[in-house]
């Protein structure tokens, strides 16, 4: 039967994707768990395409994953929105230095899910807005505001390492 050499190219594609893939997860969300999980999650659905007789290839599973990522922070962001409401202020002020790729990290990691989501769609993976609002669901203008908002939530963050109130400015 042709399931034996497709699990033989499967097997060998993981291998070589399995970095790719894993690495990717890794530099969007910070955590070890997590992108483990999601990698699982990501070659799982490699299987159930391989054993519908589709091809499956690197930038294909990559792809999966960004989507398995933006799914969970959906998740975590519906999850949070249950807990409480999230107070919204737009800042107009001019964004101008440069970022510590670390800190900047970090604090991505701080935000809410849904900007996060927002944030990394956009800047990390380079995506035109047109594109992030697919993947969001929204409409342009929606996502527009969203990543306004969520560039004035970053550099509060920024501002402020511990996300204490008054607690911002340089150190």
């Amino acid at each position: 039967m042709s399931e034996q050499p497709a699990a033989a190219d499967l097997l060998a594609l993981y291998d070589e994707a399995l970095p790719q893939v894993y690495g990717y997860l890794l530099s969007r969300c910070g955590q070890r768990a997590l992108a483990e999980d999601l990698t699982a999650e990501t070659f799982l659905a490699a299987v159930d395409t391989v054993r519908r007789d589709r091809p499956v290839s690197i930038p294909w599973l990559v792809g999966v994953a960004r989507h398995k990522l933006v799914d969970h922070w959906r998740r975590q962001a519906r999850e949070e929105r249950g807990l409480s409401a999230v107070g919204r202020q737009d800042e107009t002020d001019p964004w101008d230095g440069v970022l510590d790729a670390v800190t900047a990290r970090e604090v991505l990691g701080r935000l809410g899910p849904h900007h996060r989501l927002a944030l990394t769609l956009r800047y990390l993976d380079g995506l035109p807005v047109p594109e992030v609002a697919q993947l969001l669901d929204r409409t342009l203008h929606a996502t527009e505001a969203l990543l306004v908002r969520a560039r004035a939530a970053f550099r509060r963050a920024y501002g402020s390492p511990h996300e204490g109130p008054g607690e911002g400015g340089p150190r």
